[in-house]
């Protein structure tokens, strides 16, 4: 009998030291610093929201979180890569252009926004600011209309570049006001804003953390927000629907994905740790500071707000016939 309970506890002692490895290995995650992936140049909004959550999420999970720009093809070159990653550290920025427009403006991509990806949570919404160089002789958004109108074909904005939430922003509103201006495609925001600054470009639509500091020092215009209500950041400017376009809503979001071959435990936990760091009061002053909205949310809620986005750039993209260079 004594014999029997030893065998018995000996079976059982290898049966959970069997199981320990792999229970300390998904209590361990991460193990080594994650990559977070920003699939375009820096100097944009994209940028400013990836660094918030990365310093956010570098106390909480005990491992650094950098921040990686790999622009190029309208963020296709990041998203292939971080598709294809599997070694359980690699996240990636989506955002309007790699999830909702890029599936209907290119007739194959080299991933599947819907299948190669787990949604992790929505991070943030950003207001889109319709702006001018200080050269262009437009106070407003009636004014540039007007003046649009009157030089047909003459004037000019940029993106950071084709599918961009710049480049949808100023398409969105050609449509909405019958205009019409040469679009001129850049690889990011960064290089745009270089020229816009320079006089080189008549207009743009930019995300608000990425040009408030340029409109607040008189470098650039702002002559109307895409924002439903007037920004506290710019109380004097008003938005797009109040210049005679009601309804008009256009704002830049983003959100935090992971490859579809991340195990769901390590999913489970950056999702948790990510809606804490959007309610991080260090994070919230780093946004608010540049106009952007801190959102959060489960994997659930980010999966419906894609698809919503999906449905409704689709129409956008094929009614302005928007193609990739």
């Amino acid at each position: 009998m004594q014999t029997r309970r030893t065998i018995l506890a000996a079976a059982g002692g290898a049966t959970l030291a069997g199981l320990w490895p792999a229970a300390a290995s998904a209590q361990a995650w991460p193990s080594k610093p994650v990559r977070f992936v920003v699939p375009f140049a820096p100097g944009g909004s994209s940028e400013i929201i990836a660094r918030a959550t990365a310093g956010e999420l570098s106390r909480t999970l005990g491992q650094s979180v950098f921040v990686d720009n790999k622009p190029g093809a309208s963020g296709n070159i990041a998203m292939a890569e971080v598709a294809r990653a599997d070694d359980q550290h690699t996240l990636i920025l989506g955002h309007i252009g790699t999830l909702a427009v890029n599936p209907y403006m290119y007739d194959k991509l080299p991933y599947d926004a819907n299948k190669d990806f787990k949604p992790i949570s929505l991070l943030a919404k950003v207001p889109s600011l319709y702006v001018v160089n200080p050269n262009v002789p437009a106070k407003d958004l009636r004014e540039f209309v007007a003046l649009v109108r009157s030089k047909p074909g003459q004037m000019n904005y940029g993106s950071a570049g084709n599918g961009s939430a710049g480049h949808l922003a100023m398409e969105y509103l050609k449509m909405t006001a019958g205009i019409f201006i040469t679009h001129i495609p850049y690889k990011g925001t960064g290089p745009q804003l270089t020229d816009l600054l320079a006089g080189r470009l008549d207009a743009a639509s930019v995300g608000a953390s990425a040009i408030l500091q340029h409109i607040k020092a008189g470098k650039l215009r702002c002559i109307a927000t895409g924002s439903t209500q007037r920004l506290a950041q710019l109380p004097d400017v008003p938005t797009v629907a109040e210049q005679g376009f009601p309804g008009f809503e256009m704002t830049q979001w983003y959100g935090m994905l992971a490859p579809a071959t991340m195990a769901q435990a390590n999913v489970d936990k950056l999702a948790a740790e990510t809606q804490k760091a959007m309610k991080a009061q260090a994070a919230l002053e780093r946004l608010n500071q540049d106009a952007a909205q801190a959102i959060g949310g489960t994997p659930a809620q980010f999966a419906q707000f894609i698809a919503q986005e999906q449905k409704r750039w689709k129409q956008v993209v094929e009614r302005a016939r928007i193609k990739p260079e």
